[in-house]
């Protein structure tokens, strides 16, 4: 049985994100997104919590944020977790970072969004993952 990887955040740009092209045209952004809770603690008092994640995005949806997205903005996003490791004078170091699916700008009038009329990014089906279709479910051997 497959697994399932999937992250879906809102939260705000703590950065603009930082474009790299690499040969080929191929392009990858990377930006900061904070997401924050709101909760009481048993005293009573309002407490924020602010959980940083750091974002990727390739090719196309790279290419979008980087024409459209700001530090500040608040952004509807969905994508998988990754971890990748490199070596630094022979230790041994990993991060783990969000690799977006797509993203949808949310905001106001004064984010220069109207919030009537969200734009929604999504990376074409090819670069996601493999299509399915009712096609790749159909079996004879069935017993009813």
């Amino acid at each position: 049985m497959s697994g399932i990887n999937k992250v879906i955040l809102i939260g705000r740009l703590g950065r603009d994100p930082e474009v790299r092209a690499f040969e080929g045209g191929l392009k990858r952004a990377s930006f900061s997104l904070a997401t924050s809770e709101v909760y009481k603690n048993k005293e009573g008092n309002k407490v924020e919590h602010t959980e940083w994640h750091n974002i990727v995005c390739w090719r196309f949806l790279a290419e979008i944020a980087e024409k459209y997205l700001t530090k500040g903005k608040q952004i509807y996003l969905e994508g998988r977790l990754r971890t990748r490791s490199w070596e630094d004078n022979g230790i041994k170091k990993y991060t783990t970072e969000i690799e977006a699916t797509t993203f949808t700008m949310l905001g106001t009038k004064d984010d220069g969004v109207k919030p009537t009329a969200e734009k929604v990014i999504q990376a074409p089906q090819a670069e996601v993952g493999p299509a399915t279709t009712d096609e790749d479910f159909v079996t004879d051997d069935l017993p009813f």
